[in-house]
């Protein structure tokens, strides 16, 4: 027997597939822009996304590359939170 998913669950499953298309769009932009407006002296870059928040994660030597990732990463996002985790070591 060939069950038929609802119209609802498409809607849905289409809403989540969008929001990822989104999400993947939006991480790959931040990582570029962090990248270069440091120059690269952020080691191990991690841009993580949900749908309220924004986590940047990752290593540098200073504390002005930190705040530069920051700047870049507040121009890129509009309608969430960002958390710079971000390490200086």
């Amino acid at each position: 027997m060939l069950l038929e998913a609802s119209p609802a669950a498409t809607a849905v499953a289409k809403n989540e597939a969008a929001r990822a298309a989104i999400d993947e769009t939006l991480v790959a932009r931040i990582e570029r822009i962090v990248r270069c407006r440091t120059g690269g002296r952020i080691r191990d870059l991690r841009v993580d996304v949900s749908e309220k928040r924004v986590v940047i994660s990752g290593q540098t030597t200073t504390y002005y590359a930190k705040q530069l990732v920051t700047h870049a990463a507040l121009d890129e996002i509009r309608d969430r939170a960002l958390t710079n985790a971000i390490e200086v070591q």
